[in-house]
């Protein structure tokens, strides 16, 4: 499945980064969730969720509450907004977003379910660097 085969930018498995908190199967949090590194949900989160790194989200996870991450990988359910500003999100083809998402890099496999709206916040395009700087000469 390509929810595991993510390439960063320099090339490294981003998906390979250390999970350090693990929300297993059949767990249910109530509350908001803070973890400071990688974390993978496979149960539910009753609240909102602010992970410092990636969040895996499995097919069996679910998260109702607002999303605040480094990088989002999808597999699961999230009903709330997702910030993702300075990462990657990727839904994969299990994957269901409600809400809103802001992220710099978007990836959504066919059969992904995502409603609500987004906003891309990367910085300008290698395109459009190109056309102001042939205009400004």
């Amino acid at each position: 499945m390509a929810l595991f085969n993510n390439k960063s930018e320099n090339g490294v498995d981003i998906a390979a980064e250390p999970i350090t908190s693990f929300i297993a199967a059949g767990a249910i949090l109530d509350g908001p969730f803070t973890a400071k590194e990688s974390t993978r949900v496979d149960g539910t989160i009753n609240g909102n969720v602010s992970v410092n790194g990636s969040l895996i989200v499995g097919q069996e996870g679910k998260i109702n509450g607002a999303v605040s991450v480094t990088n989002l990988f999808l597999a699961g359910e999230i009903n709330g907004n997702v910030n993702a500003s300075t990462g990657k999100v990727e839904i994969s083809d299990t994957g269901k977003l409600i809400g809103d998402l802001s992220a710099k890099t978007l990836v959504i496999d066919e059969n992904a379910v995502f409603q609500g709206q987004c906003q891309m916040t990367a910085e300008k395009t290698s395109a459009e660097t190109a056309k102001e700087r042939a205009a400004a000469n």
